[in-house]
């Protein structure tokens, strides 16, 4: 186990002067990951992370290989070897509850244009399937009918035998970037700037085959559907290559709230003020979203923002939470939240309460809150006396994590083995709980010493 020297002598390149990037010193005492492992198995960017239980987890990536760890201790488990090219997509089967047999799959699709089902207590390649058009993008399960899904150039249905079931026509060159399941046997298909929703229809008495129908297409976003997930039983959000975040009801499909940035530039503003506002497409990309009961999380261009559901409005934000793009995000216990970017570190946030003196007048629009464009002072007296006294929060920096030497792709959470991380640099880092790992070590020690009855006698000396 090596000893992690987390410390603030990071600076961006370049940027040192220039950055508003909020830092931390080398006293990270809320902090726990002081130690880490890293593990080497891939000869390509690794972009996937996906838990299998409670103590493994699978990653994968463009070097075609799938590789399974043990999460407490970093051992390399299985190495999967079966595609030609990058690995596009990765997602579990898990066994029915009524199933004796409890092995668990694991669904890999590729740009060499198969999905293989592979046995996860074995490696075995259990089969695949290599009758696609294009290139497979997104797969999702929908566990309660027992069947699975692939999204590409067309949407597909198979069951657990990978018989296909049913399929759409050619749907987009683009493809399907997401797929999300909703109720009414219904699933959502981000598709370039459009979301289509696809109903499944099971075999009944009359008809014994299967078959999706094309429901609805929600027309209201302006650019492309980065971002898709499911908020609560109630919503699901999106969001898009130009900042628009959209949350929808989840049964009828019409829009609760609608946010984005309506920056308007002013001829008052001087040339340097443009400058700073006018920042490019990629800046406001909303590239990931986690939520919880109360908010809904989203990673924007290099920052990171907090949209309260009942509210309707952000109620904290890290303009530049990072030096580069944020990629993925997880909200933790304890008001916490992590965040990795393109700049190949990994920073972990607390939300706080703070009870404002003095309220700014709120512009409209989603990034407007943030500090884009101008507002009508007298249209904002009102809001500016609902935002008196009110309590909003901020995202504290508390610990930064710095191994990776390239974009950090993803990461997963374990509650008891740490979080785990993986890079372009073909690396996989397994950050540790310094103190918790220490306990672990000495209680080992202590029962190696009391199995060899040493215990026993350095206590009676």
């Amino acid at each position: 186990m090596l000893r992690w020297l987390i410390g603030g002598g990071r600076e961006p390149q370049g940027l040192a002067e220039k950055s508003p990037l909020q830092t931390i010193g080398e006293e990270q005492t809320q902090n726990p990951y002081t130690e880490l492992l890293v593990l080497k198995a891939h000869h390509d960017i690794v972009r996937f992370l996906v838990q299998l239980d409670d103590y493994r987890f699978a990653s994968a990536g463009d070097d075609g290989i799938v590789v399974i760890w043990n999460a407490q201790t970093g051992e390399k488990l299985l190495e999967l070897s079966g595609h030609t090219q990058k690995i596009t997509a990765i997602i579990t089967f898990p066994s029915l509850d009524s199933c004796e047999e409890k092995n668990q799959l694991i669904l890999t699709a590729s740009a060499d244009r198969t999905v293989i089902v592979w046995d996860s207590d074995t490696g075995r390649q259990v089969q695949r399937v290599s009758c696609f058009q294009s290139t497979v993008k997104c797969l999702t399960v929908l566990k309660r009918l027992d069947v699975w899904l692939s999204g590409g150039n067309d949407l597909c249905v198979w069951n657990r035998k990978l018989d296909l079931l049913c399929k759409t026509s050619h749907l987009s060159d683009t493809g399907i970037s997401a797929l999300v399941e909703i109720p009414k046997n219904c699933v959502i298909a981000a598709v370039g700037k459009e979301l289509i929703i696809f109903r499944l229809v099971e075999p009944t008495e009359g008809s014994f085959e299967w078959d999706i129908i094309e429901v609805k297409r929600l027309l209201d976003h302006q650019d492309n559907i980065l971002s898709l997930v499911n908020v609560n039983d109630q919503s699901f959000v999106t969001g898009s290559h130009v900042g628009e975040l959209i949350i929808w009801d989840v049964l009828d499909w019409t829009i609760q709230a609608y946010e984005r940035n309506f920056w308007d530039p002013s001829p008052q503003l001087d040339t340097q003020q443009e400058i700073k506002l006018c920042q490019k497409p990629n800046d406001i990309s909303i590239h990931h979203f986690t939520c919880d009961e109360e908010n809904v999380f989203a990673a924007v261009g290099r920052g990171l923002y907090v949209y309260n559901l009942q509210m309707k409005r952000v109620i904290a934000c890290q303009k530049t939470a990072h030096d580069s793009n944020v990629l993925h995000i997880a909200k933790l216990p304890n008001r916490q939240l992590i965040s990795c970017s393109e700049d190949g570190s990994v920073r972990i946030w607390e939300l706080r309460e703070k009870q404002q003196l003095t309220a700014e007048p709120v512009p409209t629009g989603f990034f407007n809150m943030w500090g884009f464009g101008r507002v009508n002072k007298q249209a904002s007296q009102p809001i500016k006396k609902q935002q008196e006294n009110a309590t909003l929060c901020s995202l504290e920096l508390i610990g930064d994590l710095i191994g990776h030497s390239s974009s950090v792709e993803m990461f997963l959470y374990f509650e008891d083995h740490g979080l785990v991380t993986c890079s372009a640099d073909h690396l996989i880092i397994l950050w540790k709980n310094g103190e918790r790992e220490s306990g672990l070590r000495s209680l080992k020690l202590f029962q190696k010493l009391e199995e060899n009855g040493d215990l026993y006698l350095a206590s009676s000396l």
